[in-house]
């Protein structure tokens, strides 16, 4: 049987007891970095052979997975922290085993942005979950202009060389919102700090972050409903001149200003 397991996040000690039954039964496990993984088998005294599934080698690691679970074995499949294939390796090797009628199964556990979530204290109704944004600063505001009008509050993984940026883009696209920077989850020195994305985030830019932010207003919404000229034409009856206007209405709508300005040369 095929095993995706989630392991601690930060606390070694968020590990269920079917994970820990899965691990020590487990013939061989595929994990993102052995020496992560090496440390938390150590922590319970688990030894097993240990072969990698990351990024680059994930349609490799399937045919092995496979052909070790075809030959009677168990196997487990981990990442480095968290629920595998959540914005870490494992979703190319679900669809391998989809399509060679493989069953895999989950054992559930840590996962860090619903625990991010929670020590934001914002809405948690609904939500949904972006992920990591991409390097380029171009795709970041692609990425952001899709979700620019969600009312979910939206949760993003950031590493800690890009929190300057990312926060940068989402305060261009999104507009300013109340957000949470939340790191060292279930560690020492966990924090969920709140600021503007107009301000940035002035905390220490060290460890794994989550970062929440507030959905789109619901007036904003509604707004967007209206045609690009409408839109403007409602801000500019509210005293603002057509530039201001247009500023505005790029930002409700998360699209380039630029673009904006092209529909309105007939107003």
């Amino acid at each position: 049987m095929i095993y995706f397991v989630s392991t601690p996040i930060g606390n070694l000690k968020d590990i269920t007891l079917r994970a820990l039954e899965v691990l020590r039964s487990a013939d061989v496990i595929f994990c993102e970095d052995t020496r992560r993984t090496l440390k938390l088998l150590n922590a319970y005294d688990i030894k097993k052979p240990l072969k990698t599934c990351h990024k680059f080698n994930e349609r490799e690691s399937a045919e092995k997975i496979i052909a070790a679970a075809r030959e009677g074995g168990n196997v487990a499949v981990v990442s480095d922290a968290g629920m595998p294939v959540i914005s870490d390796p494992g979703n190319a090797v679900c669809r391998q085993l989809k399509a060679a009628g493989e069953q895999y199964t989950v054992v559930p556990g840590a996962n860090a942005a619903l625990s991010a979530l929670i020590l934001s204290a914002f809405p948690a109704d609904k939500f949904l979950f972006v992920g990591f944004l991409p390097e380029k600063a171009g795709e970041k505001r692609r990425i952001l202009r899709k979700f620019a009008q969600t009312e979910a509050t939206l949760i993003f993984h950031v590493a800690p060389q890009d929190i300057a940026s990312d926060v940068a883009a989402m305060a261009e696209v999104l507009g300013n919102r109340r957000a949470c920077a939340v790191r060292e989850i279930t560690k020492l020195h966990e924090e969920a700090v709140e600021f503007e994305l107009a301000e940035g985030y002035k905390g220490e830019a060290r460890g794994e972050f989550v970062i929440i932010t507030e959905g789109a207003a619901e007036k904003e919404n509604e707004l967007n409903s209206l045609s690009v000229e409408d839109h403007i034409l409602h801000y500019m009856s509210q005293g603002m001149d057509k530039k201001e206007a247009i500023k505005q209405v790029a930002k409700d709508r998360g699209e380039p200003k630029s673009e904006i300005y092209k529909r309105a040369l007939n107003l």
